[in-house]
């Protein structure tokens, strides 16, 4: 087989993660300190994929090829392609045909974390003849996603978003094909919908007798198109977090797994891990919970913060309410005017002021 390249797929509005789509991609949205982008032009570059193609959109692709760039920092090489618009997966595959070469590659969705990557799954097709390979996990809500119909691990029917689903089997965001996938694409009708969907296209492999096969997802897998499912991502990705202290902390406890990165301060704080603090961040008389992530030159006084995410620039001050749960913007600045719940929870944009009474 010749060499299996990437196409990652990073268009696509957002519009279930507003108001920070507003201002900036999903899938440059971090999940400990990490673009969920990131993760996945890493776990193509760790299953031996040396040259990568990104799908754009383009109100947002400008800030996706300044993040990502050439692919040199990851160790392989980044083309792009823009669409147009989002008119379904199997579109963007054939958006992609001439920079893929028309060869076999990996379609990996940009705002999907897998725990243990796919160097598996790469290597099973690169030994295998499969025109195909998909991968499955059981979800408790399948009518959200792509599902399956198996019999054993024969691939009968994939449907997509039914109403009725045939099983709990929902596809992963990770796919693998060979050349016979683009005609299969240009063989079908857009959805009622109006997208060509890739489900549709893999069936169109199955009816015409291609060989598509399937595995189970091993670990975790997560969509991390929602709030929750960002929050969880994170949670689980800290799970996994080495504690190492390069910052300075001042007067302060540190419990757990806890990374702070140089150029951070803590002081007179507790911080609680699995967390992670970004380089300038100052965290001053206040406290921070499990399940943080703190990004770069982040300022928190006087503040209890836990099961959050919040990005570059961040100012929280003088809450009298722990926050959690919640997503902030970038240069977010999150104050106290007088009484507060004893809670707060929120997703607020970028360059947001918010003063509460």
């Amino acid at each position: 087989m010749e060499a299996l390249k990437g196409l990652i797929l990073s268009g696509g509005a957002g519009t279930r993660l507003r108001p920070i789509t507003h201002t900036s991609a999903k899938q440059l949205v971090p999940v400990a300190n990490k673009p969920v982008l990131f993760y996945g032009i890493e776990a193509l570059v760790a299953a031996g994929v040396e040259e990568i193609v990104i799908v754009i959109a383009p109100e947002t692709g400008g800030e996706i090829r300044e993040a990502a760039g050439d692919g040199s920092a990851f160790g392989a090489s980044i083309s792009y392609v823009e669409q147009d618009a989002p008119r379904g997966l199997a579109h963007a595959v054939l958006t992609a045909e001439a920079a893929l070469g028309g060869g076999p590659f990996v379609m990996y969705l940009g705002d999907n974390l897998l725990r243990d990557g796919i160097a598996e799954l790469a290597d099973a097709f690169r030994g295998g003849d499969h025109d195909a390979l998909i991968l499955l996990t059981k979800v408790p809500d399948p009518w959200h996603y792509g599902v399956a119909e198996l019999e054993g691990e024969r691939i009968v029917r994939l449907v997509e978003k039914p109403k009725d689903p045939p099983s709990d089997m929902a596809l992963v965001g990770v796919y693998l094909f060979g050349p016979p996938i683009f005609d299969a694409a240009r063989a079908i009708e857009p959805s009622g919908r109006g997208e060509l969907e890739i489900t549709d296209a893999i069936q169109h492999l199955i009816d015409s007798g291609s060989r598509v096969a399937s595995r189970t997802v091993s670990g975790w897998w997560k969509d991390t198109g929602q709030l929750a499912d960002m929050l969880e991502a994170n949670r689980l990705v800290l799970e996994d977090l080495e504690r190492r202290i390069d910052g300075e902390t001042i007067d302060s406890k540190v419990e757990g797994r806890v990374a702070i990165a140089a150029g951070a301060t803590v002081e007179r704080s507790l911080i609680r891990g699995p967390a992670v603090i970004g380089a300038g961040a100052r965290i001053i008389d206040s406290y921070i919970g499990p399940y943080t992530s703190i990004d770069e030159d982040v300022t928190i006084e006087r503040s209890e913060v836990e099961h959050s995410i919040l990005l570059a620039g961040v100012t929280v001050c003088d809450l009298e309410a722990r926050m959690e749960a919640s997503l902030l913007g970038r240069n977010v600045k999150l104050t106290r005017g007088g009484g507060l719940p004893r809670t707060l929870r929120m997703i607020v944009g970028d360059r947001s002021e918010i003063t509460l009474p």
